[in-house]
């Protein structure tokens, strides 16, 4: 079950700047753009400036010399480099006008001496002089280096030193990844966790062992050294870790299952190894393997052979949690919800001594999970959680959590001061069946028939005695493929099913198919979903359930579950091909049974059928209690009727409702095998 920290991220004090490598990390993008700035500036000077070296004077009059240029007038201005350590040159330029074959406009020549004949030379022939104060010597040498340190220096602060910052080193491939928490910022208690209420007791143990060791060893007991969570997806296994962490005085490092594989050969289990050299060194410490599933899966079981860089991984775990040399100290707490594909090797005691199953919450555990998730929400007044958590069997922490930020949004969206009750209601509905489409056009044909068909199923539900009670009847297409829905809602957690029950169940799905029948004299694709559930039921009642007088109670085919790598792919029927139309001939006896006792009840209710169509037809949606005056009186009741009949159930002994409360939690606390 995901949460919300209680408190908001801490931002840090604006009165404290960052101290340590924080404070440079944002001049790192300005040192990079000034470095390749400068870089393409010399560059480009360099090219603007692109000079060639002529001699002094030449014997050949085609060769360009020094000489002839000055005394053609082709000379525009002439710098005079003169230094002690070097030979005397001048770097001179020519008149933009002129081009001469064989150097470019800047050129440099070597002379072999200055002095003031050579200078009144010069001016005689029009050539601006200039004898610049600098050290060429030094000069040279910085042009020269220049570019190779901005290089360098580019190439550090862009590759090694982001490389170093993510600890993705050339050689780090085969650290662990996994993250130490910080106690600081982890807010997360037990007070933060709902409906598992037994899961949390197991834990608190643990960590109980952490703080005082003694007090278990004294009696000879030895610390657990594996802890399995397991259970369905958004149930809190996550959210219990982050609650152990929270509790427990110790180290806690988090990984999940797919950090340890990657494309390099052998890192998995070097990872394994490393992360257990990590724990030695901080134990007593707790190391939580989220979605262990992705390197604990079963072994042996693929097709061929081969080396598997997952089974090195799972090896390593297996040895390192008890092999020769054995961690102590460190306690390892797995989650999963793919139990079924683990291997046994990972499961058995020793490893993981304790196995922790975290089902689906129950009516007061999602009550409490409400209130949690409650906190941020303002709920108005006429908020009862405790009617919502009845009406929500099979939703998980996660999904509680979406019902509630549903109807903050639906709140908002109508712009309303605070969550409402059909607020929360709407939200119920749409994750559940998903949101209205309105936008779908139908014509007054199929939405007729609709109407019709949904209407069947809601009288034939009514009728029986062991259906689920109705909530409400719509013909708006919601979700993807549905034109309508007929929506029931459990009072209670339900564990065991009778077979009167599943009847019921199979009659009330077939009752769209048969109005269609009764209305129309046709039938249409439109209980193709109905069609599929029944079927599955009825299947069931016979292969799984033991539910045929015919066949009795055994149990026909294997578990259908999942393939993995192979597993069962030659799956072998366990029974004969005459049982095998036994089987047939009793699923379908049971379909049709169903078919014609919906189509009996539509027959002898047809004036209902036609009141709760009429009313679908004009308000396209009604409750569960209008279909129940409808039946029960033909007609809706007022809200006064209602009231008095609210009133008579309230006048009802002591004696009578502290027995049926009984009779709704000895329902509620069943536990069988189903």
């Amino acid at each position: 079950m995901p949460q919300v920290p209680p408190h908001g991220p801490q931002k840090p004090s604006p009165s404290q700047p960052p101290q340590g490598p924080q404070k440079y990390r944002g001049m790192l993008p300005w040192i990079v753009m000034l470095g390749i700035g400068l870089t393409m500036m010399y560059f480009l000077n360099m090219r603007e400036r692109a000079v060639s070296t002529i001699p002094y004077s030449s014997p050949d009059a085609d060769t360009p010399n020094l000489v002839s240029l000055v005394e053609n007038h082709k000379v525009q201005s002439a710098r005079i480099i003169r230094d002690m350590s070097g030979p005397i040159y001048i770097e001179g330029t020519l008149h933009e006008d002129v081009e001469v074959e064989g150097i470019t406009q800047n050129f440099k020549s070597y002379v072999p001496d200055i002095d003031r004949d050579f200078m009144k030379w010069l001016r005689a022939h029009d050539v601006e002089t200039e004898i610049p104060p600098q050290n060429p010597l030094l000069w040279h040498i910085l042009s020269s280096l220049l570019p190779v340190l901005l290089i360098f220096g580019l190439i550090y602060f862009v590759f090694i030193r982001q490389m170093r910052a993510a600890g993705h080193g050339a050689m780090s491939f085969g650290k662990s990844k996994a993250r130490m928490l910080n106690r600081e910022k982890n807010k997360i208690t037990f007070k933060n966790v709902a409906g598992v209420n037994e899961a949390k007791e197991e834990v608190q143990e643990i960590i109980a062992f952490l703080k005082d060791p003694k007090k278990f060893q004294k009696l000879g007991g030895r610390i657990p050294k594996g802890v399995m969570l397991m259970g369905p997806p958004g149930t809190g296994k996550t959210l219990l870790a982050k609650a152990i962490a929270g509790e427990a005085d110790v180290p806690f490092f988090s990984i999940s299952g797919s950090d340890f594989v990657e494309m390099f050969v052998g890192v998995g289990a070097s990872r394994v190894r490393d992360m257990f050299e990590q724990g030695k060194k901080s134990a007593p410490c707790i190391i939580f393997i989220d979605e262990i599933d992705a390197v604990g899966r079963s072994r042996f079981t693929g097709i061929g052979g081969g080396h598997d860089e997952r089974e090195q991984t799972l090896n390593a775990l297996l040895v390192e949690m008890d092999g020769f040399e054995t961690s102590e100290g460190v306690i390892i707490i797995a989650a999963t919800n793919r139990p079924d594909v683990l291997d046994p090797a990972l499961l058995r005691r020793g490893r993981f001594d304790r196995q922790i199953v975290i089902d689906l919450p129950m009516i007061d555990g999602r009550e409490d999970i409400l209130k949690i998730h409650s906190r941020n929400i303002k709920l108005s007044d006429d908020v009862n959680l405790r009617r919502i958590a009845r009406g929500t069997p099979g939703f998980s922490g996660a999904d509680l959590e979406n019902l509630l930020n549903e109807a903050a949004l639906l709140a908002a969206r109508r712009e309303k001061d605070a969550v409402e009750m059909p607020d929360l209601e709407e939200a119920r509905d749409k994750v559940l069946w998903g949101s209205e489409r309105r936008s779908r056009k139908i014509d007054d044909k199929e939405k007729r028939l609709t109407a019709y068909h949904e209407a069947g199923h809601a009288v034939v539900q009514q009728v029986l005695k062991e259906t689920e009670p109705l909530h409400k009847v719509t013909i708006i297409p919601r979700g993807i493929a549905y034109l309508g829905a007929t929506m029931s809602l459990p009072e209670k957690d339900s564990y065991t099913q009778s077979r009167s029950k599943l009847l019921d169940e199979l009659a009330g799905a077939m009752g769209g198919r048969c109005a269609e029948e009764i209305v129309f004299g046709e039938i249409t694709n439109g209980a193709a979903q109905d069609i599929k559930q029944s079927t599955d039921i009825a299947h069931k009642m016979v292969c799984s359930w033991g539910m045929s007088e015919k066949l009795g109670p055994q149990r026909f085919g294997q578990n259908q579950e999942v393939m993995f790598l192979g597993r069962e792919v030659s799956r072998q029927q366990d029974y004969s091909e005459q049982t095998a139309q036994i089987i047939d001939a009793e699923v379908a006896r049971l379909l049709h049974e169903a078919h014609d006792r919906a189509h009996s009840i539509l027959q002898e209710y047809r004036e209902a059928l036609e009141t709760v169509t009429q009313h679908l037809l004009e308000q396209e949606t009604i409750d569960g209690r209008d279909v129940v005056d409808i039946v029960e009186t033909g007609r809706i009741r007022t809200q006064e009727e209602r009231n008095d009949i609210d009133k008579d159930e309230d006048e009802k002994s002591p004696a009578e409702k502290q027995k049926t409360d009984s009779q709704e939690a000895s329902t509620e606390n069943q536990e069988t095998d189903t």
